[in-house]
């Protein structure tokens, strides 16, 4: 079964606060992924706060077009717990 973003918050930096279907919560850096023509600019951290949970494909997505595919997310959740 595929992870659903149904929350997310901006903390500081490139750290996010995500919520999961499954109840599992907690933060993730995500400066380390910010690579790549769709993501670099995200490196911007005004356009990075700039993030919602996009509501048919359940993950965070910024209005350039980027966004983390739900497992990736999770996982790096699982990770850093």
């Amino acid at each position: 079964m595929i992870p659903k973003v149904i929350d997310a918050h901006y903390v500081k930096d490139y750290i996010i606060w995500l919520k999961f279907d499954d109840d599992s919560i907690g933060e993730i850096n995500l400066e380390a992924e910010l690579w790549g023509p769709v993501f670099e600019p995200l490196k911007n951290i005004q356009l990075f706060k700039k993030f919602y949970v996009h509501p048919e494909l359940h993950t965070i997505t910024w209005e350039n077009g980027a966004d983390f595919a739900p497992e990736f997310l999770y996982n790096q959740l699982k990770v850093a717990a």
